[in-house]
């Protein structure tokens, strides 16, 4: 017998069936609350809300689990690559080789861009935030595109769109870095994977030999995966929402950008590397920082440290600790801003105050320590996780797409003026 919820309003009675997930996560289906009872929910920030059912990501955020299709986070960063992780998120299993091998050659294929993009990118000034350049260039690809704006298409079509934004996608976060560094822009060497492919457009410069380093660019694919998909979060559920009304690809997957730009939600490893400046600026006394972290008298937070969603401890930061390190030795980077980092993560690490309060280094901690060794300017950070994102975003797109979903469209409870007169402006 199906379980059910009742809910008792001016002794009415309601009631409404309750679904369980294949994880056992039970939730109340209020699809029909307001044409029965009239009623509506409020739940500022969603934060009691699912909005969707979704196959994609499992995240048990108590237990410290995370898990694509079913497949454990720490078993895909050891054993696959961010593009085949990018097959099974969006495809739903991973692929076989020849699967494998089309995809890749697919996206190979695309990572050339139509050169009047260029266009558009010398018209931003240099001191443009990088993601407000790489939202824009996504976006503009409903231009050379056109054919993306039909909202009905079948599969192939799909899957080409599919295949141009995960191979064009590092060349303008590329470019996004470029104009920013007022460099030459540089194009794809579609000789290289993925990841180096990324890097060597990065920061390779006019006339000069660049070597793609084997540990940077397995560190980064470790990152890339770490931030595939997170499930329901704001940047996901902005790709649903703006997608639900029939939005292109492009045009959804720039919404995501934007909401993934804000600060309280992309902005994390960013807000690490300039906590740690400011520690270095005060004189680098790490202890200080800590004394203060543990004083509740004192608003200073250590950024970094913990996470919202787990309780426990981040499964993601135990992966991307060790690429953290290997990069780190590999380089040998002299920064003092580094070594504080070293220093606040093995006293908060060893220390009881954090241990009791499950306050450990997370995913945004150890990205921002590679991204700073790898000279990337912290407001590109951001632009570094959307690229890792990308998969996801796409993933949920096309669920939401295969599900029929209908448009998004929240209810509020309205608190402003009852009905008014209106009074001419020369009586007022």
């Amino acid at each position: 017998m199906s379980e059910s919820a009742k809910l008792s309003f001016k002794g009415q009675d309601y009631e409404f069936p309750v679904i369980t997930g294949t994880e056992n996560e039970s939730a109340i289906d209020i699809a029909k609350l307001r044409a029965s009872s009239g009623l509506i929910t409020l739940d500022p920030g969603y934060k009691n809300t699912g909005a969707t059912t979704s196959a994609i990501t499992f995240l048990d955020g108590e237990e410290g689990i995370l898990r694509y299709r079913g497949y454990r986070i720490e078993d895909l960063a050891e054993k696959s690559t961010f593009l085949e992780v990018s097959y099974l998120l969006i495809y739903g299993e991973l692929p076989t080789q020849a699967q494998y091998e089309n995809f890749s050659k697919e996206i190979t294929h695309h990572t050339l861009v139509h050169e009047d993009i260029k266009k558009i990118l010398e018209g931003f000034p240099s001191n443009a935030h990088p993601m407000g350049v790489l939202s824009s260039l996504i976006c503009s690809l409903t231009a050379f595109y056109p054919d993306s704006l039909n909202p009905v298409r079948n599969k192939e079509e799909v899957d080409l769109s599919i295949a141009r934004l995960i191979a064009k996608m590092p060349t303008f976060a590329a470019w996004a870095y470029k104009n920013e560094m007022g460099h030459p822009v540089n194009y794809p060497d579609n000789s290289l994977d993925y990841c180096s492919n990324f890097l060597k457009m990065m920061f390779a410069l006019p006339a000069e030999k660049y070597d793609v380093d084997p540990v940077v660019a397995s560190a980064l694919d470790k990152l890339l995966i770490l931030h595939a998909d997170h499930e329901q979060n704001c940047s996901t559920s902005t790709v649903r929402i703006v997608g639900s009304s029939q939005a292109s690809i492009y045009a959804s997957i720039s919404a995501g950008i934007n909401a993934l730009w804000g600060p309280l939600h992309g902005g994390a490893n960013q807000s690490v590397i300039e906590m740690l400046e400011a520690i270095k600026a005060d004189g680098g006394d790490a202890k200080k920082y800590l004394d203060k972290a543990k004083d509740k008298n004192d608003p200073f937070r250590l950024m970094g440290f913990g996470h919202r969603v787990y309780k426990n401890f981040d499964p993601r930061a135990k992966i991307i600790k060790k690429a953290a390190d290997d990069v780190l030795e590999k380089l040998g980077v002299n920064d003092p801003v580094l070594d504080i980092a070293k220093e606040l993560e093995q006293a908060a690490l060893n220390d009881q105050y954090f241990i009791d309060r499950q306050l450990y280094p997370n995913v945004d901690f150890y990205s921002g320590i590679i991204y700073r060794a790898l000279g990337i300017p912290t407001d590109m950070f951001t632009v570094m996780f959307a690229l890792g994102r990308l998969p996801g975003w796409i993933a949920q797109w096309k669920e939401m797409r295969e599900n029929g979903e209908p448009i998004g469209r929240p209810r509020q409870v309205y608190t402003g003026p009852n009905e008014r007169d209106y009074v001419s402006m020369n009586k007022r």
